[in-house]
């Protein structure tokens, strides 16, 4: 599957959670996540990113989360798309609600 059928697949009008397993460090540019299951690495590149996978548990979608972290209309693509990275490296998963 392409990283653009993904991002497109992936359900911002979801809840989701970060996996209980991963590790965040805030960092400067962002953040690290570290999950301890699969051993996996990812960055996040932005504060607002990290704002929002944060968030993730406080807010019904992934796309209210972002949209409380402050991302706007036009630059929620590329956060879907980054989401849906994280989802494929099962660094966040559905919640149940």
């Amino acid at each position: 599957m392409s990283t653009d059928r993904s991002a497109a697949a992936f359900d911002l009008d979801g809840a989701w959670e970060l996996d209980s397993r991963v590790s965040i460090r805030p960092e400067r540019f962002g953040a690290l996540l570290y999950h301890f299951g699969t051993r996996r690495l990812s960055f996040l590149k932005s504060r607002t990113m990290l704002a929002a996978v944060q968030a993730l548990t406080d807010h019904p979608s992934a796309r209210a989360a972002c949209a409380g972290a402050g991302v706007t209309q036009a630059e929620l693509p590329r956060y879907r798309a980054a989401l849906a990275a994280l989802a494929a490296s099962d660094m966040i998963h559905p919640r149940s609600v």
